[in-house]
């Protein structure tokens, strides 16, 4: 009997064979049937077992039958040990997800079919580390009404390798690690060791990883050095948070192919724009250069054309240029360095909008009306040549501070730049009409002197900063429309609206400044805007400001458009920087397919495949966030080292259980005053209100409040910079020199820097910080 006879005999015991048969020239059984059989052999079983468990031994079979059991793990259905045993998911008790550790131990595990995180205790953690994938079953509700889950199995290590400081104690090292996410220290056995010391910076690879019943063991493979060596903050974060920096030998074989021009042959059957004065405006220290515009007037209002670097013409699906983009997901950018998505070649290359050279380009073409609305708009492919590199400064001193050398420098091009500038005016009125909110937040820039921080500074946003933002959400907003009218499956930019519980806190809080916020159930972004006029000119503005930004959420990306709840549009994606975001670059892969006439069920990727992208992408911008700002904050820390004893006023932007977090004015650094080191009394914490009371003496501490302190103590391995009041520190004799902005004196203590015997704190350097609005 043949092969393909004895599977269509095994076949017919399943009641939804002849479903398959109607739909498949050589069915296969129905995920209704391999569930229920995996189930009857008992779990976990391999891909082998399974087949033979269904008679299948047909290759073609066979091969339908590893794609069905993919889509099943896609969706939900099964899932695969490390063992490569399938399961059947219980949706009843057991949910698959990542874990996310907290700096406390705990921890919580992240759905991948969405809803509440599940709460993980102290001891459930011990059984994993952060990142990692795992089975978790429901064990029940926490005193805080949260769902608390048990490790049911361990899907996925995320971490081989992990950096931190090596401690030894009786000839057994132990390496603490610097990602705060993850709090077990990793034993080394002295013989795995390896020549390092103890207080060195090391990598070390996990042999055990941890479970019930074992602590992780590992052997140290590399010693980085001792912790305030120049540059070390960015390497400790680049191999803690696990962000690749190498270009794997296949990528370099790729890229050595590139010419350092664009080839004629490249050019042809696109729109020839080369004619056209379109300009790229960027920041003084920009290196690659994503976009460029053109603006004119028009009868009815402008034409506004938004050129972007067409990465996709060079990075092909499945290449490996394309599989290393998209396992970075994104540039990060560092003090001082960046860690590009894309070989230089590439990124400061080719496809960068390079002055005076052709560049491939792919463009939106916009109608604007006088209005501020998108008339019409069209994406093609474009050949260009930018006929200036200018700078955010410049292109402001021109237009709104009239220079007369730098006018005369660029008169060919000024016509479009003012037209540009009375454009942007009318789409800021647009926007206040729409409601989009608009908080006001204070960016940094970091001053280096020799590898270490001399200065911080603010960075003012000028009106070409705001010009070219607005040229952007008009490009990305076409782009969403264009996609979602073809219906061809791709990212949208999601930012979603404050959730229920954080509305009632949110309500209690305005209720108790005297003011409310309007829209019930569903505010939208337009009632945040007009209470924020309202309040604008309040001295508590700021403090109200800051309550509101954290009653919304992280934008994300998602195939499902449920659209942008900040900048108030239904449909939005990223579109214009595919040089340094691996979402955008799969946006222009569906334009390119939408405009040349491809249909939704011809495209190269599924809905479900983006879905993953879109994912690992949320995941890699938030990786890159986090290593960014771990290595900021150890630079502050650093900077902070020679400032213990010294004096500064602040201002309160975190109010917690444990104490206050405090930033210093004009150095934007922030720090802790632990809740041991308010007056002495026992202090009651209000969530809602964002105040701590004093119970006997009455003393109260809210967000936004100033408060005069002294910097009590600095430990740079922990990122933690610790604060005393002023009036406490005068009642206990404390050092009184005066404080001010001094230059670190980069001095390098390999204890980390810990400088005081002043109450610590057991949290980061900075606390919780409210979230930008995505863009």
């Amino acid at each position: 009997m043949s092969n393909q006879n004895r599977s269509k005999r095994k076949s017919k015991r399943d009641p939804n064979f002849a479903r398959e048969a109607k739909k498949y020239d050589n069915p296969i059984p129905s995920r209704e049937f391999i569930m229920e059989s995996i189930n009857e052999k008992g779990c976990p079983i391999s891909f082998a077992e399974i087949a033979s468990v269904l008679a299948i031994k047909d290759e073609d079979q066979l091969i339908a039958l590893d794609r069905r059991l993919g889509a099943m793990l896609r969706d939900g259905q099964l899932i695969k040990n490390r063992k490569k045993g399938f399961c059947v998911i219980d949706k009843e008790e057991l949910i698959v997800g990542r874990v996310t550790g907290h700096a406390d131990g705990f921890g919580f595990l992240i759905p991948e079919e969405g809803g509440d995180d599940l709460f993980l205790t102290h001891r459930e953690m011990r059984k994993l580390m952060h990142g990692d994938r795992a089975v978790v079953r429901v064990a029940g509700i926490d005193n805080r009404g949260r769902r608390e889950g048990t490790i049911v199995e361990v899907l996925e290590r995320a971490h081989e390798k992990i950096v931190g400081r090596l401690a030894i104690e009786g000839g057994v090292g132990f390496v603490r690690p610097d990602n705060k996410r993850m709090t077990q220290e990793i034993i080394v056995p002295g013989t795995e060791l390896n020549g390092a010391e103890k207080g060195d910076i090391v990598v070390v690879e996990l042999i055990v990883q941890p479970s019930r019943r074992t602590q992780p063991v590992g052997k140290i493979v590399e010693v980085l050095g001792e912790h305030l060596a120049s540059g070390m903050e960015t390497d400790i974060a680049i191999r803690s948070h696990e962000i690749p920096v190498e270009w794997p030998a296949e990528v370099q074989q790729a890229i050595a192919k590139l010419s350092e021009k664009v080839p004629e042959k490249a050019k042809k059957g696109r729109v020839d724009l080369r004619k056209l004065p379109l300009v790229t405006i960027d920041g003084e220290d920009a290196r690659d250069y994503d976009d460029a515009v053109y603006c004119e007037a028009t009868p009815k209002g402008w034409k506004l054309i938004v050129a972007i670097a067409d990465v996709s013409h060079y990075v092909k699906p499945g290449n490996p240029l394309d599989k290393e983009a998209s396992s970075r997901g994104t540039s990060v950018y560092f003090p001082g360095r960046v860690v590009p998505m894309l070989p230089e070649i590439l990124s400061n290359g080719l496809c960068s909008l390079n002055p005076k050279v052709d560049r491939l380009c792919m463009c939106c073409e916009m109608l604007i009306s006088r209005e501020g609305k998108l008339l019409r708009s069209r994406f093609y492919e474009g050949v260009m040549h930018s006929h200036a590199r200018l700078t955010y400064d410049k292109v402001a001193a021109m237009l709104v501070d009239r220079d007369k050398k730098l006018i005369k420098e660029y008169a060919e091009i000024l016509p479009h730049l003012e037209e540009l500038y009375a454009l942007y005016h009318v789409l800021q009125a647009s926007r206040r009409e729409r409601g989009a909110i608009d908080f006001e937040t204070v960016e940094t820039r970091i001053i280096f002197d020799e590898g270490k921080i001399a200065d911080i500074v603010a960075v003012t946003r000028n009106d070409a900063h705001k010009i070219i933002e607005e040229c952007m959400l008009s490009a990305n907003v076409a782009a969403a429309r264009l996609l979602q009218r073809k219906k061809i499956p791709a990212h949208f930019r999601v930012h979603e609206g404050p959730s229920a519980e954080k509305l009632i806190d949110l309500r209690q809080f305005l209720g108790e400044m005297g003011l409310s916020l309007p829209g019930g159930a569903k505010p939208t972004a337009g009632d945040y805007a007009k209470l924020l006029n309202q309040v604008r000119e309040r001295p508590d503005a700021q403090l109200i400001q800051t309550v509101l930004l954290r009653s919304l959420s992280q934008a994300v990306y998602t195939t499902d458009n449920l659209g942008h709840f900040g900048l108030s549009y239904d449909a939005y994606t990223h579109f214009t920087s595919p040089i340094r975001r691996y979402p955008d670059l799969l946006v222009h892969r569906a334009l390119k397919h939408a405009v040349n006439g491809g249909k939704a069920s011809d495209f190269h990727y599924s809905k479900g495949e983006l879905q993953s992208f879109a994912e690992h992408c949320s995941t890699t911008e938030r990786r890159a966030d986090e290593a960014s700002r771990d290595a900021l904050d150890t630079l502050k820390c650093e900077y902070m080292l020679d400032k213990v004893g010294e004096k500064f006023d602040g201002i309160i932007t975190s109010v917690t259980s444990f104490g206050l977090f405090v930033m210093l004015d004009g150095i934007y650094v922030d720090g802790l005053v632990h809740i041991t080191a308010l007056d002495k009394d026992y202090f009651h914490f209000d969530p809602v209100a964002h105040r701590l009371s004093g119970e006997r003496t009455g003393k109260s501490y809210r967000l936004g409040d100033p408060l005069r302190i002294q910097v009590a103590a600095v430990n740079v391995d922990e990122r933690k910079i610790d604060f005393v009041l002023h009036d406490a520190a005068s009642r206990k004799g404390a050092d009184s020199r005066p404080g001010g902005k001094k230059r670190s004196s980069g001095k390098r203590r390999k204890d980390g820097g810990d400088k005081s015997k002043a109450p610590r704190s057991r949290r980061r350097s900075g606390g919780k910080k409210p979230r930008k609005q995505g863009k």
